[in-house]
């Protein structure tokens, strides 16, 4: 037998709930249902930001927010115009949700711990009548004159409209395209660069504060803190390169070299302050007296790969030692040899080609009464809150579209 709904959600993520709360709560008449292909929804939401989740970022100027965007840049603007960080922070605050600021302007809720907004959208699901169907495996989408009718693996479900926000879901997508839409092919973003080389050998938890990253080759460039791991780098200054990067770096096969200015300076500024150390400071070894705020054990292994002794005070320094040096600090080159994932936060650049959908809407171009929220899309951004307000923001349109 075919239920009968008025609104279908596919997808019992935060965009999945986001849509359906707003939908149900701003027009109680219509009949709303989640359809989730797992036991229970919103398992990234309970692994976001270290099982705190990381709710949205602290940028209240729609024009910066969309910088953090390496697809959907463009598009998200007039969105962020209409829902934003400050709706998002209001939004859960009149739901009993308080959320907190952190110095690089994450933000989470005070609890410190996702399970609070995990709760809140079970609550306010509950409240508003969202009826939550687990176990749903989405086997077909059938277009029908009044709407659409979904073959799930527990039977048919028909609605009038179609609210599609499973992430990034292979199978969804190729749902998708059967019906018309291009999709963009999924390549991992966000991830961490694999390196083997002395010099950051056995120094895992390092993190030099502020340096900049470049791929030699390519016109990819970023800026920030870079944290030393046990195979390779990460951190902001990695982690945006492979998000902004993430279509190039695949061609590449993950397999690119990259020049890494350690403290910021050019290398005319750098020579020049290692040379006057060694008029300040003549008798010290240069090996213990870090300089440029680097990290000790960093600026160590530095020093030595300019083969610079132990032993070696600056006053015995030659030039050319001290220009190998400035090498090192700021034109480091390193072999990137493969990726890993950032924590368990995956996330993947594609999905439904972004011409395909209007952004006053974010309904279907191409099929009426179709629309998407989230990840399904080919939107995705750096690490720091910004794909969940992504999220908020396409789910909360979705919710007014549909309800005017």
């Amino acid at each position: 037998m075919t239920k009968q709904k008025n609104i279908l959600v596919i997808g019992g993520g935060a965009a999945g709930f986001f849509a359906a709360i707003n939908i149900a709560e701003h027009y109680p008449k219509l009949s709303v249902a989640i359809l989730e292909r797992g036991k229970q929804g919103l398992q990234k939401v309970r692994i976001s930001g270290g099982g705190r989740c990381n709710v949205t970022h602290a940028e209240f100027i729609p024009s910066e927010l969309v910088k953090n965007y390496p697809r959907g840049e463009k598009e998200l603007l007039g969105p962020f115009h209409s829902f934003m960080t400050g709706d998002t922070i209001t939004w859960f605050e009149e739901r009993g949700v308080a959320l907190k600021i952190e110095e690089d302007g994450r933000m989470f809720p005070v609890s410190n711990t996702s399970q609070t907004i995990i709760d809140c959208f079970l609550h306010e699901a509950k409240k508003h009548h969202v009826d939550l169907l687990y176990n749903h495996v989405v086997k077909a989408i059938n277009i029908e004159d009044n709407g659409f009718l979904v073959e799930t693996s527990q039977g048919c479900i028909a609605c009038e409209k179609l609210v599609v926000a499973t992430g990034s879901n292979p199978k969804i997508w190729n749902l998708l395209e059967n019906l018309g839409h291009r999709i963009v092919p999924p390549v991992p973003s966000l991830f961490t660069f694999d390196i083997k080389d002395e010099r950051i050998k056995d120094i895992p938890g390092v993190v030099a504060k502020d340096v900049e990253v470049k791929v030699l080759g390519t016109h990819l460039v970023s800026e920030g803190p870079l944290l030393i791991t046990h195979v390779g780098m990460s951190a902001p200054a990695i982690l945006k390169l492979s998000a902004f990067g993430a279509v190039e770096l695949a061609k590449m096969n993950y397999n690119f070299k990259i020049e890494v200015n350690f403290i910021r300076q050019n290398h005319e500024d750098c020579l020049s302050f290692l040379m006057e150390m060694k008029q300040l400071s003549p008798k010290k070894t240069i090996f213990n007296t870090v300089q440029f705020g680097l990290p000790k054990r960093l600026w160590k292994r530095l020093v030595a790969s300019s083969g610079i002794a132990k032993s070696m005070n600056w006053a015995d320094c030659s030039k050319s030692f001290l220009i190998a040096l400035t090498k090192q600090l700021t034109k480091a080159v390193f072999h990137v040899t493969g990726k890993s994932t950032f924590k368990e936060e995956f996330v993947t650049a594609g999905g439904v080609d972004l011409k395909d959908i209007n952004f006053k809407t974010f309904e279907s171009k191409i099929i009426p009464n179709l629309y998407f929220a989230g990840e399904v899309i080919n939107v995705d951004a750096v690490t720091g809150g910004f794909n969940f307000q992504n999220a908020w923001t396409g789910a909360y349109i979705v919710s007014q579209s549909i309800t005017k």
